[in-house]
């Protein structure tokens, strides 16, 4: 079969590309600009062209599956339109791919791509493995996709936005957080949390549907839904929880409650507090998909143990880039208020007397719009702020909405908006000890050239 894809280069989309290509079919695609990613595809045989333009789509094609981040004035999008070509969203695709397959689909507002591929990595680990479509790349397989063609299970990233992943059939589910996001779909908080639980009655009634116990609307909606689990950092009315946390040389070491008892001294050398909940959830799936597998206590707790102590984590999660004892350089992948403050909470427990500089790429006109107030609060939390226009994305400009609404919300002296070309200037004045870029636009692409500025 011949695919094209219209937005090849992110990282959901990208993920699928691998998957048809890896099974023979003749895969193609288009991207607005080139990456890292792209390359990758390109290195594996991909055909990729930059251009939008109908002369750039291939002939005979079979199927064109889509991003719904594509704009609706795109040449090539029209083009296929008209043909008659068939024409496949993203969720339709993943849903066609996994609809045989027992899924392991992790949602929520923030945490689904590292919880992923904490899952990923501790269930490769084991008898059953599995195959993952990542949000993010697994460093330790330097993809977003595993492919193990003997095993029943899939791990993917259940993505909300344009309720995409109410078109998965999960044999075990996690609902991490419901936060006000994407309100360019839903509009009403209502309607977000209803999608959510739309997609938590999906659920395997033989499987795990596994929420955090904070969601106290969502559990009280679904409590005829078995079986029904909760997780949580440090709540003991959990079922599955963290207890007597350590940190030491850098390593957090734990005891995991869990529906078997106790595990001690469990050891994550990923760092993060919001991670150690994350790995609270995956644990918790792992340990259910083993014990279905007819796996024993003493060999699950092996598994576990040694899957979460090798988790090296996700490119873009409290990515270390330079880690020195006279700098510190992360790059996180963090777009929402709640996930900046998160991570800005973990490192000021682990780097209690640092100074923390912090770049931070607004994502979408309406995101900045909605939640200017919000991102103000988190971004008060660091010492040092500097701000960078917003990366539209899918979206056209909104009157009144710059990084300027962030801006002046912000109230902290230590501030700064300047254009990418004034960044690397700034940054030389500076001088930042501990610096931190946060966004989920193009600020990837601004790493590299960073992190060699600080090296020098």
């Amino acid at each position: 079969m011949r695919v094209y894809f219209l937005g090849i280069g992110g990282i959901g989309m990208s993920a699928i590309a691998r998957y048809l290509n890896m099974k023979g079919d003749k895969v193609m695609g288009y991207d607005r600009t080139e990456s890292a990613l792209t390359k990758q595809l390109e290195s594996e045989g991909i055909e990729i062209n930059y251009e939008d333009i109908k002369e750039n789509v291939p002939e005979d094609i079979d199927l064109c599956i889509y991003t719904p981040a594509i704009p609706e004035d795109s040449v090539q999008f029209n083009y296929i339109k008209q043909s008659g070509v068939k024409l496949e969203k993203r969720s339709v695709a993943l849903g066609n791919i996994t609809k045989d397959k027992k899924v392991l689909a992790v949602a929520g507002s923030h945490g689904k791509t590292t919880t992923c591929g904490m899952i990923a990595h501790i269930l490769s680990l084991s008898p059953v493995g599995c195959s993952a479509f990542l949000g993010g790349i697994l460093k330790s397989v330097n993809s977003n996709f595993i492919y193990n063609k003997d095993s029943e299970f899939v791990v993917a990233e259940a993505d909300e936005y344009d309720r995409s992943f109410l078109r998965l059939n999960p044999f075990a589910s996690v609902i991490t957080a419901i936060d006000e996001d994407h309100m360019d779909i839903y509009h009403t908080y209502e309607n977000l949390h209803n999608a959510f639980e739309q997609f938590a009655q999906l659920t395997n009634k033989d499987g795990l549907l596994l929420v955090r116990q904070d969601q106290n609307k969502l559990i009280e909606d679904l409590k005829e839904v078995t079986p029904l689990h909760t997780y949580s950092l440090t709540d003991i009315e959990a079922d599955n929880y963290m207890w007597n946390l350590r940190i030491s040389k850098g390593n957090y070491y734990f005891d995991y409650k869990h529906s078997d008892g106790v595990w001690y001294d469990m050891q994550m050398t990923y760092p993060g507090l919001h991670n150690v909940e994350n790995a609270v959830a995956a644990l918790t799936v792992c340990n259910f998909v083993l014990k279905s597998a007819g796996i024993g206590t003493v060999q699950r707790q092996q598994i576990l143990r040694e899957g979460l102590k090798t988790f090296q984590g996700m490119q873009r999660r409290l990515d270390f880039r330079i880690r020195t004892d006279d700098r510190i350089f992360i790059d996180d992948y963090a777009h929402h208020p709640q996930e900046i403050a998160s991570t800005v909470d973990s490192l000021r427990q682990m780097y209690p007397k640092e100074k923390l500089t912090a770049i931070f790429q607004p994502h979408l006109y309406s995101r900045t719009r909605d939640l200017a107030d919000e991102f103000a609060r988190a971004l008060e939390k660091l010492d040092e702020v500097i701000l960078l226009p917003i990366y539209p994305a899918r979206e056209e400009p909104i009157a009144g909405v710059d990084s300027h609404l962030i801006l002046h919300k912000i109230n902290k002296m230590d501030k700064y908006l300047v254009t990418k070309e004034q960044l690397f200037p700034l940054l030389e004045a500076l001088n930042p000890k501990f610096l931190i870029t946060f966004g989920a636009g193009d600020i990837d692409r601004l790493v590299p050239d960073i992190e060699k500025l600080l090296k020098q």
